[in-house]
């Protein structure tokens, strides 16, 4: 199983990004997928996750209105559209998929988000 982060880059406040998560190896339609970031001194936090439904997805509070989470089960790909990007939400930014309550079992490597000016 491999899930292959993208899409992450340098951007100036209020820029955007679209983040990409490409997932092989498992059966896409059955894993919900997390995005989740850590910031340099600080604890790993979720951002967003897609359900296996079309339940509603989960938005962080610091991210909501400003980030959209999507998926394309024919492509095997999340995607996470990041606008009004801020200096605070600079991080590196990992994606996960899960088919167990409470536990992710598989991680991508990362993609990095840089917000400067």
């Amino acid at each position: 199983v491999q899930l292959q982060a993208s899409g992450g880059g340098l951007v100036q406040p209020g820029g955007s990004l679209r983040l990409s998560c490409a997932a092989s190896g498992l059966t896409f339609d059955n894993y919900g997928i997390g995005w989740f970031r850590q910031a340099p001194g600080k604890a790993r936090e979720p951002v967003s996750f897609s359900r296996t439904s079309d339940g509603a997805p989960y938005y962080a509070p610091a991210v909501k209105g400003r980030v959209t989470i999507s998926r394309d089960n024919a492509q095997n790909t999340v995607y996470l559209q990041m606008n009004n990007l801020k200096p605070e939400d600079t991080a590196i930014y990992y994606c996960a998929a899960t088919s167990v309550v409470g536990r992710y079992e598989y991680w991508g490597q990362g993609t990095q988000v840089t917000v400067s000016s």
